[in-house]
C-alpha cells in the first residue's frame, strides 16, 4: 500500500491534471441564482393531477367530522339543492371554447379574509361557500403543458407554502425580507411595529394600526449589499407593481444613481437579463419580475405566463453558465385557488407568527405559512423529474441564498426572519444532488407567443375575453366523479423523491435492485423482492404516518392490505402497535429507515431484509397508479 501511495504521488507531481482525484460537487459549485417568481396559483389547481406529486392521489388527505375528507367541500342552498358536496373538478370538463376561455378565467378572491374563511380554523373545507365554487377547480397537463415540462424536467415541490394566508404584498415582502412584521417578530417599533398582511400602499397605516405604509426594515437585498453580493432586480416598464422592493421607504429615498435605486427601482430590463444569461454575466443573484399580462395573475392567461417561463428557461439553459446557474421558479400566492392540504404552521402563539385577526373575522390565528403553491427548480442538479418533499414557504429562498454564500466564504444572514421559520423551513438545499449534476436538457413543448395589439403591447386578457361570453365553466354539481375516486384524476407514473420525508404519497423503497414487499397474508413479515422499472406494483407501495407535524418519525402501512410494520419485520393488521421510524435523509444517498431500537433496515446483496446496527440509504420514489 505505501508503493501505490508514494507511486500515486509521483504521478501526481507529474501529471497533476490526469492524476488528480475527482472533486466532490457542493453547493458551492454555484455561481449565479435566478430568483423569478409568478401570480397567483394554487399547487392543486396546477399540478393536482401530476404523478408522482402530493395531488389527488394523497393518502394521508385530511379527513373531518362525518368522514369527510378535504376533498368533499361543503356547499349551500345558495350554490346548489341538487349535491350535497363539491368535490373537484376539471375546468374544461365542458370542451369547446372553454379550453380558451378558462385561460383568462378569475376563480375567488386572493385576500387575507376569503382564504382564511376558506381554511375555516384547520378544517379546510370552505373553498365553495366562503371563496367560490370555480376555486376547486383545476387544470391538467394539455392545458399548461410548458409548466408541466420544467416541472417534469427538473425537480418540482410538492410542499412549498405562500408564506402568508393573504395576497400579493405580503406574500412577496416575505421573499424580499423574510417578514411581514407580525407581534414578536424582529423587526422594532420604528420599523413599522405592525403586521402587514394585504397589498396597502396608501401612505400611513389602516385603521387599527395595521399594514402601515411604506415598510422600513431592513431587506435581503440589503444584507447582500453590505456583503459586496452582485445582485439587480430585472423588470420592464410594466411590473405589474409586482417589485416588493418598491414598497419600501429606504428604495423610494434612494438617490438617483444609488446601489438601491440603481439595481432595486430602476432595475434591469427582461431583455438584458436574456443578454447576460446567453454571455455568462449575470450578477451572483437575480430577481426577475414579469409584466403584468404574462404573470398568471388571473385573468391573465397561464400560456401567456409559460411564454414568459419558457423564455427565461431558455435564457438560462441555453446561457453560458448553465453549468453553475440555479434558477428558482415560485408563485406568491394561490390567488383564491384551493388545496387540499391543511397548512402545516406553528403552534399557537408562537412569536412573530400569531396574532389577533385585525378585520375580527378569524379571531386569533396564524399568519402562515399558507396553501400550497407550484414551485419548481431548473439547474444541473435538480434535472431529471424528481419531487422535493420538504416543507418550504418563502423564507426558503432566502435561506437558500445564505446558505449557498455561506459556502462561498460570505457571512450573510438576514436578521428580519422569524426564527419559527427559520428552524422549520427547509433551505431547499436537499433539492439538489451537488456530486451527480446532469446537464442534458429535456425537450420543453413549445409555448405560443402571447397575443398583442397592433402597438405590440401585450393584451392577452382583453382579447381572449373579448372573444367568450363566458370564461367560467357551469360548476358541475350533477355530473361529479365518485367521491371515492378522487385518485382516478391523477396522471400515473412516479418520482424519485428528494428531501426531508413528509406525508402525501406512495412510496417504493429501493436498495440494490430490490424494493421492500409486502408479500401478502398470510405472510406474517414484509420481505424485499426485485425492483421493477415503472416502480408499479403495489406490493411494493407504502405509506408513511407522520407522528409529529414537521417531524421525522412515522409509521408505516402497506398500500396492498393495509398492514403496518410492527416489530422487527412484522405486519400487523392496526395500527396499534406499530413500531416507529425515524426516517432520515441525506442528499446523493437517500434514506434511512431506523427502528425504535435504533437499527436500521437493509436489503443485502440477495435481497433478503436485514436489521442491522450499520445505516443503509434507500432510494424513494412517490409513485401514481390506479392499481
Amino acid at each position: 500500500m505505501a508503493g501505490t501511495s508514494s507511486l500515486m504521488s509521483a504521478l501526481m507531481l507529474m501529471y497533476p491534471l490526469l492524476a488528480a482525484p475527482a472533486m466532490a460537487g457542493s453547493i458551492a459549485d454555484i455561481e449565479h441564482v435566478v430568483l423569478f417568481m409568478q401570480e397567483n396559483r394554487a399547487f392543486d389547481h396546477y399540478f393536482g393531477t401530476m404523478a408522482g406529486v402530493r395531488g389527488f392521489s394523497d393518502p394521508n388527505v385530511q379527513v373531518n367530522s362525518g368522514s369527510k375528507p378535504v376533498w368533499e367541500q361543503n356547499v349551500n342552498s345558495n350554490l346548489t339543492t341538487s349535491a350535497s358536496y363539491l368535490l373537484p373538478w376539471y375546468l374544461n370538463y365542458q370542451g369547446g371554447d372553454f379550453l380558451e376561455a378558462t385561460q383568462c378565467m378569475i376563480a375567488g378572491d386572493n385576500g387575507w379574509q376569503d382564504n382564511h374563511a376558506a381554511l375555516n380554523a384547520g378544517l379546510n373545507n370552505q373553498w365553495a361557500t366562503n371563496n367560490t365554487p370555480w376555486s376547486w377547480g383545476h387544470y391538467k397537463r394539455s392545458d399548461i403543458p410548458v409548466q408541466y415540462g420544467i416541472a417534469d424536467g427538473w425537480t418540482v415541490g410538492d410542499m412549498y407554502q405562500e408564506s402568508v394566508v393573504a395576497s400579493t404584498n405580503p406574500n412577496r415582502v416575505t421573499w424580499a425580507s423574510g417578514s411581514i412584521n407580525v407581534p414578536g417578530s424582529p423587526q422594532t417599533s420604528s420599523d413599522g411595529g405592525n403586521p402587514y398582511i394585504d397589498n396597502n400602499e396608501t401612505p400611513g397605516c389602516e385603521t387599527g394600526e395595521f399594514n402601515c405604509y411604506p415598510l422600513s426594515w431592513k431587506t435581503a437585498v440589503e444584507y447582500y449589499q453590505d456583503a459586496n453580493v452582485s445582485w439587480s432586480i430585472f423588470q420592464d416598464a410594466d411590473n405589474f407593481d409586482d417589485n416588493p422592493l418598491a414598497w419600501f421607504k429606504q428604495f423610494q429615498d434612494a438617490l438617483p444613481g444609488s446601489q438601491l435605486s440603481n439595481k432595486g427601482m430602476v432595475g434591469s430590463t427582461l431583455a438584458d437579463f436574456y443578454a447576460q444569461a446567453a454571455n455568462g454575466s449575470l450578477p451572483t443573484i437575480s430577481y426577475i419580475i414579469g409584466p403584468a399580462e404574462l404573470s398568471e395573475h388571473p385573468p391573465y392567461a397561464p400560456r401567456d405566463g409559460a411564454w414568459l417561463q419558457k423564455q427565461v428557461v431558455d435564457a438560462v439553459i441555453q446561457g453560458a453558465a448553465y453549468s453553475k446557474t440555479a434558477l428558482i421558479i415560485s408563485y406568491d400566492e394561490t390567488g383564491g385557488w384551493g388545496d387540499h392540504v391543511v397548512p402545516y404552521h406553528s403552534p399557537s402563539g408562537t412569536p412573530g407568527e400569531w396574532l389577533q385577526d385585525p378585520y375580527d373575522e378569524v379571531g386569533y390565528t396564524y399568519s402562515g405559512p399558507g396553501f400550497r403553491l407550484p414551485f419548481y427548480i431548473v439547474s444541473p442538479w435538480t434535472r431529471g423529474g424528481a419531487v422535493f418533499t420538504e416543507h418550504a414557504d418563502h423564507n426558503s429562498q432566502i435561506m437558500f441564498v445564505e446558505e449557498w454564500l455561506t459556502a462561498k466564504g460570505k457571512n450573510v444572514k438576514t436578521a428580519e426572519m422569524v426564527p419559527w421559520r427559520r428552524e422549520h423551513m427547509s433551505s431547499l438545499a436537499n433539492a439538489f444532488d451537488f456530486a451527480n449534476p446532469d446537464f442534458s436538457l429535456p425537450s420543453l413543448p413549445e409555448a405560443p407567443a402571447p397575443h398583442t395589439d397592433s402597438s405590440g403591447t401585450y393584451d392577452g386578457s382583453s382579447y381572449c375575453e373579448s372573444q367568450y361570453n363566458t370564461t367560467r365553466p357551469t360548476v358541475p354539481y350533477d355530473s361529479q366523479i365518485d367521491p371515492k375516486s378522487v385518485s382516478s384524476l391523477s396522471e400515473q407514473g412516479f418520482k424519485e423523491m428528494r428531501g426531508s420525508l413528509t406525508e402525501g404519497r406512495y412510496i417504493v423503497f429501493e436498495l440494490g435492485g430490490y424494493a421492500l414487499t409486502n408479500p401478502g397474508k398470510p405472510a406474517m413479515d414484509f420481505t424485499a423482492t426485485k425492483a421493477t422499472t415503472n416502480h408499479e406494483s403495489i406490493a411494493q407501495r407504502w405509506v408513511v404516518h407522520s407522528l409529529a407535524d414537521g417531524g421525522n418519525t412515522f409509521t408505516i402501512s402497506s398500500a396492498k392490505d393495509g398492514r403496518y410494520i410492527g416489530s422487527h419485520t412484522g405486519l400487523i393488521d392496526s395500527s396499534s402497535g406499530a413500531e416507529t421510524y425515524t426516517v432520515g435523509f441525506v442528499a446523493g444517498n437517500g434514506y434511512s429507515l431506523q427502528k425504535e431500537n435504533g437499527k436500521f433496515v437493509t436489503v443485502d446483496r440477495d435481497g433478503a431484509v436485514q436489521i442491522t446496527t450499520n445505516v443503509a440509504y434507500f432510494k424513494a420514489y412517490s409513485v401514481t397508479y390506479a392499481s
